[in-house]
């Protein structure tokens, strides 16, 4: 792992807001919160970390549509105070991350919640619960043909034992590819992230 440098609560935020913006199975939740609150999708695509209003309001958009410093939902038991770093994860390490504890998930990677796995699943043919895998494999091609992707938000009580927190699709399309390149992640640790990381 290539540490690239530290990062911030409301960088996080805004990446992770930023994935689910693009994402067919959440972008319309996060527009939907935008219009709610007056706010340009600018928001998301253009954040000014200096402008403590657009991360108040950033923070306030991530509790309405996931639960964000609420206890509750995606972030039941997620610690408050975590300290965030920018970095390149090898292939190696982006292959033994593994998804959050979700049924799809653990179904798609059949139980061991490893990319890999699901990566081989899919290209076995076989769904989580009939779920079409096109959106993997139409990822996997964009990234082979040289698109380039958000970066990752991953977590854990180290860095060396990692849980995905946002971006599966992309996390699965990188193992479909072969895990070409190192990924660059959002990495967010805290002593008590094994209560939500499990």
């Amino acid at each position: 792992m290539q540490v690239l440098g530290i990062s911030s609560e409301d960088e996080m935020v805004a990446c992770f807001l930023g994935g689910e913006l693009s994402s067919r199975r959440f972008g319309r939740n996060v527009r939907s919160g935008l219009a709610a609150a007056g706010h340009s999708e600018q928001l998301l695509t253009r954040p000014d970390f200096a402008d403590i209003g657009a991360n108040r309001a950033r923070r306030a958009l991530l509790a309405a549509t996931r639960g964000y410093g609420e206890n509750r939902d995606l972030f039941e038991n997620f610690p408050a105070h975590v300290t965030w770093t920018r970095a390149l994860v090898s292939p190696d390490e982006a292959a033994g991350v593994r998804y959050v504890d979700y049924s799809y998930w653990i179904e798609l990677s059949g139980g061991s919640r490893r990319p890999v796995d699901a990566a081989a699943r899919i290209e076995a043919g076989l769904r989580a619960f009939d779920v079409p895998n096109e959106p993997f494999i139409d990822a996997s091609h964009a990234l082979v043909r040289g698109e380039r992707f958000p970066p990752l938000i991953l977590v854990g009580e180290r860095q060396d034992d990692l849980v995905c927190l946002e971006g599966h699709l992309r996390l699965t399309a990188y193992a479909l590819a072969g895990f070409p390149t190192d990924i660059e992640c959002l990495i967010g640790t805290a002593p008590t992230m094994g209560l939500w990381a499990q």
